[in-house]
């Protein structure tokens, strides 16, 4: 945490205490935060901070995009989706757009003016990103994009879309492209549902449906079709990551919600905290919070430097991933029937918690692919 890292984790502390609590519950009571959100969070600074700044964003690096990410899961506002629109959409367009695209899209990003979101999930192709059915056949001077997704998320405010599709549905891997939908007025696009979810329930989730959607050439993310599949496979160390920091966020939480209610918490004559049980089992859980830390805070210094690969992203992921479900399952036990009420904190963080194991690819998936290394 340098000098400036410091600063940028108070300033957005303070927005968030300002702009973003007092109406927070009733976005995820909603469903759904708001676009005015989006729009002051962009007002700010604190969207695509890790993008140049000569398209309008703030010039830093991943290792500013995991503060504001870890400071939105310790304060609790982790719904909020700017984690993919910031460290996972406009990447894609920064490494792969041309600079015309850069110029047109990322500072609408930056300022909030568009949000972000990327189709990759299909109803019947989750992690298997080759089974995609989602088609893209050009047309003249524009292609027709036809297919549907779900398991979006941002899905039913973005208005701009990364949508992964099949260009060549014979040539497996390299037969798949991104495209880039401005949404607003696009003919044959339209949205699902908002997902009714365990978890996260005020980051909306969408089904999205293309029926031959038309769009112009030059919305192909980078030179030639057939590169999509490498595209993904770049970036999702980074996504994988991102998930990391999140975690980690996450168990930093449960741990401090935890330990001020054993404190206050009285059971026969004493604290909570007084037990050794209680004891031990925390004291369990804040070390392996801490291998955890220093593990991604290691694995954000080499992604800064250029150096992390697929392979840590991946033990990264899977790894806290799982030490985020067994740590917020264990301080739920500390607060007994409280725990399972949702009007405590840490009801909502088990329930967030399930999620991590799935997206980014699953943690099997990610096994898979350390396994392949050894």
């Amino acid at each position: 945490m340098s000098d400036e890292l410091t600063m940028l984790d108070d300033a957005f502390s303070r927005f968030l205490e300002r702009e973003i609590a007092p109406d927070y519950e009733a976005w995820v009571e909603a469903g759904c935060v708001t676009r005015e959100a989006w729009e002051k969070t962009g007002a700010g600074g604190f969207l695509c901070s890790g993008m140049p700044e000569e398209y309008g964003a703030a010039g830093g690096t991943f290792a500013h995009e995991s503060v504001i990410i870890r400071r939105l899961g310790l304060a609790g506002f982790d719904h909020f989706g700017i984690a993919l629109h910031s460290a996972i959409v406009a990447p894609y367009i920064k490494h792969y757009g041309s600079q015309e695209q850069k110029e047109r899209w990322l500072p609408k990003l930056a300022s909030g003016e568009m949000i972000g979101a990327i189709a990759m999930t299909e109803p019947g192709a989750g992690s298997d990103l080759q089974a995609i059915r989602t088609s893209a056949v050009r047309d003249g001077n524009h292609y027709r994009i036809s297919g549907a997704k779900t398991f979006i998320t941002n899905g039913q405010l973005a208005n701009l879309i990364i949508v992964v599709a099949k260009t060549d549905p014979a040539a497996g891997s390299k037969g798949v492209s991104l495209f880039v939908l401005e949404t607003d007025g696009a003919d044959g696009f339209r949205r699902g549902r908002n997902l009714d979810k365990l978890g996260f329930k005020g980051n909306d989730t969408s089904e999205l449906f293309f029926d031959d959607v038309r769009v112009p050439a030059d919305a192909l993310l980078g030179p030639e079709e057939g590169r999509g599949f490498y595209q993904l496979m770049e970036q999702l160390p980074q996504e994988r990551l991102l998930v990391a920091v999140q975690a980690m966020a996450a168990i930093e939480r449960a741990l401090a919600l935890t330990l001020d209610y054993v404190k206050e918490r009285q059971a026969f004559g004493k604290s909570i905290l007084d037990f050794q049980n209680t004891q031990f089992k925390l004291a369990e859980l804040k070390t392996e919070a801490t291998i955890g830390q220093v593990f991604v805070n290691d694995c954000i210094a080499r992604h800064v430097a250029g150096e992390l690969d697929g392979t840590t992203a991946s033990m990264a992921k899977y790894w806290t991933t799982d030490l985020q479900t067994k740590v917020t399952d264990q301080c739920l036990q500390f607060f007994g029937g409280y725990g399972y009420m949702n009007e405590y904190p840490i009801s909502r963080l088990y329930a967030d918690a399930r999620v991590q194991r799935i997206y980014a690819g699953t943690n099997e998936i990610m096994k898979v692919l350390i396994a392949r290394s050894l």
